[in-house]
């Protein structure tokens, strides 16, 4: 059975790292980038099955990310995630598409319970399109 791939796209190196590794232990093949842009740039090398996003990002924030995807045809399963609660995060990203939306700090259990639904739920919504 093909491993799950995780693009995690956070501008600060030690959350990248650190979920980076997160998602290998849990037997994922995890790719991380520091911005939206080197995301796109590698999205024809690398489709992920899910994207775990930080909301503000220099450059391309995570929504605006997210708007470029589905924009461009590519209805990924996307975990949104903030240090920065800001009033109407949480429905501005479920607005755009985003599966889950998650508050920094948040334990390993919650984000890895996230990612699967948003992936569960992705892969039913395609089987169910047939």
């Amino acid at each position: 059975m093909t491993r799950c791939r995780i693009a995690v796209i956070d501008d600060d190196a030690s959350v990248r790292n650190a979920l980076r590794r997160l998602f290998r232990c849990a037997d994922y093949d995890a790719n991380s980038y520091g911005s939206g842009r080197e995301f796109l740039n590698d999205l024809e090398h690398h489709m992920p099955d899910c994207l775990v996003v930080d909301i503000h990002m220099p450059e391309m924030s995570g929504i605006e990310l997210q708007k470029h995807l589905r924009a461009h045809g590519f209805g990924l399963p996307c975990v949104m995630i903030t240090g920065h609660d800001e009033e109407g995060s949480k429905e501005t990203c479920l607005a755009v598409g985003a599966s889950r939306y998650l508050r920094k700090p948040f334990d390993e259990t919650t984000l890895l319970q996230a990612v699967d639904q948003a992936i569960a739920a992705a892969m039913h919504k395609k089987v169910s399109s047939f």
